[in-house]
């Protein structure tokens, strides 16, 4: 399928739908859209990734295209309405239109006529099943080894973190799947169920349902986290996923140099060693987890030296293995997994 990406003002720095679907996703990126990067290329900004050209609007995209994907989502989910161009003429061109904002699409009185006009699907992603209910605590009785990876704080890495560590385990032999829960890790799946947008009873379900239907096809089973346990907005979500996973491992992602909660400056991030009992206390509970390996985001260090030498102090703080799979590999992660 030959998409188009939408990523204004935001792109690679902001645009973690944009980039995560550029390096694990099947599809055919034809042009990310983004005014201020306009006349560059992806491979510019980021090198591991699915190139394109990056053009100012969909009126530049060449070709037939399949589809529109929003690939940003500001803090609290609203749709700008300067993409609304954008969108309207996607649509003209009989492109269906994937958002993970919370602002649905479906809902817009323009969009959902032009939808119907053109006969094309508008899909947001963040729309959860109606049928989810309360966890039963069965997750455990998987035959996957359950694997979450969870963070110090919200973008800290945890979607691409979950789809290395796939991709890593069934390199090495290892069968291995994502239990996708938020936007980006849905488009990339394309499945899902959106945690961050259901009930806060079921949150808990609707992570065990999702284990339940692929837990005893596969090995090992990568629960995409979200949020932190120390978030002042997010920990609620952290929490049901924590517990409804019943997560026999976890690895920790952090980003390196981040000292506070993005967006909430006023509160600091705990020491990294305090993270290895906070989650495995607050899982112990409903189900003994323990706290395997740890990923760490370097990309705003220069050098390779330099950020060796911070995944060694990242790793020391945690006590067990730790690397950043973007910059190095995933190797270290996928042995402490293994190995349990």
């Amino acid at each position: 399928m030959r998409v188009a990406i939408l990523a204004h003002e935001k792109f690679p720095g902001r645009a973690k739908t944009a980039i995560g679907i550029l390096r694990y996703a099947e599809y055919d990126v034809a042009a990310v859209l983004d005014r201020d990067a306009a006349g560059t290329r992806v491979r510019d900004h980021i090198a591991d990734a699915q190139d394109a050209p990056i053009v100012e609007s969909m009126d530049e995209v060449e070709g037939p295209i399949d589809a529109l994907i929003i690939g940003i989502s500001p803090i609290g989910g609203d749709f700008d309405d300067s993409w609304r161009p954008d969108v309207r003429a996607a649509i003209g061109r009989g492109c269906d239109v994937y958002s993970g904002l919370h602002y649905f699409l479906s809902e817009d009185e323009e969009f959902a006529a032009l939808a119907e006009e053109h006969d094309v699907d508008l899909w947001d992603v963040r729309d959860p099943p109606d049928d989810l209910d309360v966890s039963k605590g069965v997750a455990a009785d998987v035959d996957a080894e359950i694997v979450l990876t969870v963070g110090t704080d919200c973008a800290s890495g945890k979607m691409t973190v979950t789809m290395e560590l796939v991709e890593a385990l069934n390199e090495a032999g290892h069968d291995a799947a994502a239990i996708p829960t938020g936007q980006t890790g849905i488009m990339i799946e394309d499945w899902g169920i959106p945690i961050d947008r259901t009930i806060s009873d079921f949150t808990a379900g609707a992570v065990e349902r999702m284990i339940l239907e692929k837990g005893d096809d596969h090995a090992y089973l990568v629960v995409e986290g979200q949020g932190s346990i120390v978030h002042p907005a997010y920990s609620a979500v952290t929490c049901g996923i924590l517990h409804g996973s019943m997560a026999d491992q976890i690895v920790l992602c952090h980003e390196a140099g981040r000292e506070a909660i993005h967006g909430y400056e006023d509160f600091e991030l705990p020491p990294i060693s305090e993270y290895v009992d906070l989650y495995e206390d607050l899982a112990a509970p409903v189900h003994e987890t323990e706290m395997v390996a740890g990923a760490l985001n370097t990309r705003e260090l220069d050098d390779d030296e330099t950020a060796r030498e911070v995944v060694e102090e990242f790793a020391g703080d945690l006590g067990a293995p730790a690397i950043d799979p973007i910059r190095f590999d995933s190797k270290p992660l996928v042995e402490a997994i293994t190995e349990q």
